[in-house]
């Protein structure tokens, strides 16, 4: 029995394996769904659909660096104990590596590419991996830089958080290492925005109107004379942005307390022009786990 490129989308629709493999198993079955999806299971890749509305909130980040292209991505799993384990490793280095090859668009384009490392597409090997190893997983997010100056990486805590840095500058040691200091600022102070200059209008009228209410409601400001109250809430607001820019935030290797811009300059003419900083699970749902609760539904 004949059967249609539908019928292939259909097949990975209802079991969340990989083109390929939904192509073969109709093949091998002569277009029989039914049969198609019991030939998936025995080969123990339906699993993989199975396991898909599971929590994935740990793995790794993951950085590739290829001459001038840095690459940051972020895969999960559903444990700490996958994200450790060598296969699991081995993919998120080759989806890197496909990054930067290809310079997809989003992570659904990323999926449809063939996987650098690997024998089909990335979301192809990607369910294998789900099959095999037995726990989701999810390439949640990336970032690939492409510059004519210098990018560089860092990893902290084995994965736990990854950071590109780029610079216009000349490509010497004494730039990589620059470079790799102010990665270890971003890892260690999270910072938002470059500079100031950057700051959205919106997030800083949205900061202004928070430290308004909180003087508000403050007795010992809320009587004080508006334009008193102005200077208090922009000395408030030049705190917080030098905060959460990184150019003004104050060097954390420094001993006479420069910013991170007097640090750079005193290396030479380095201009940094953009950060990248993922966190393994940052913004996700967190598995809880209760060991009363795990044990009753074991004995149900």
């Amino acid at each position: 029995m004949a059967f249609s490129a539908q019928d292939v989308k259909t097949l990975r629709e209802m079991t969340g394996c990989g083109m390929m493999d939904c192509k073969k198993a109709l093949t091998e079955t002569d277009g029989d769904m039914d049969k198609a999806v019991e030939f998936l299971r025995e080969k123990g890749l339906a699993t993989a659909a199975k396991k898909a509305g599971r929590i994935a909130s740990e793995g790794i980040v993951k950085s590739y660096i290829d001459g001038k292209v840095g690459v940051l991505v972020e895969v999960n799993s559903e444990t700490d104990f996958v994200a450790k384990n060598d296969e699991f490793l081995d993919f998120v280095a080759n989806v890197a590596k496909t990054v930067a090859a290809n310079n997809p668009a989003d992570v659904e384009a990323l999926k449809a590419l063939p996987m650098v490392g690997g024998e089909g597409t990335v979301g192809d090997e990607l369910t294998a991996k789900i099959a095999k190893i037995g726990e989701n997983m999810n390439i949640r997010r990336f970032e690939r830089i492409e510059t004519t100056g210098v990018v560089v990486d860092y990893i902290h805590a084995a994965g736990k958080i990854g950071v590109l840095v780029e610079a216009d500058s000349e490509d010497n040691d004494a730039t990589r290492e620059c470079l790799r200091n102010v990665a270890m600022q971003v890892a260690a102070l999270n910072p938002k925005y470059l500079s100031s200059a950057d700051i959205p209008d919106d997030y800083k009228e949205h900061e202004k109107n928070i430290l308004i209410a909180q003087l508000q409601n403050d007795p010992k400001n809320a009587n004080k004379p508006a334009n008193i109250i102005e200077k208090m809430i922009e000395g408030r607001l030049a705190k917080e942005f030098k905060e959460v820019c990184l150019l003004e935030q104050e060097y954390v290797k420094a001993e006479n307390k420069e910013s991170v811009a007097k640090y750079v300059a005193s290396v030479g003419n380095i201009t940094l022009k953009q950060f990248a900083r993922f966190e393994t699970g940052e913004g996700l749902e967190k598995k809880e786990d209760n060991f009363a609760d795990e044990v009753a539904s074991m004995v149900k």
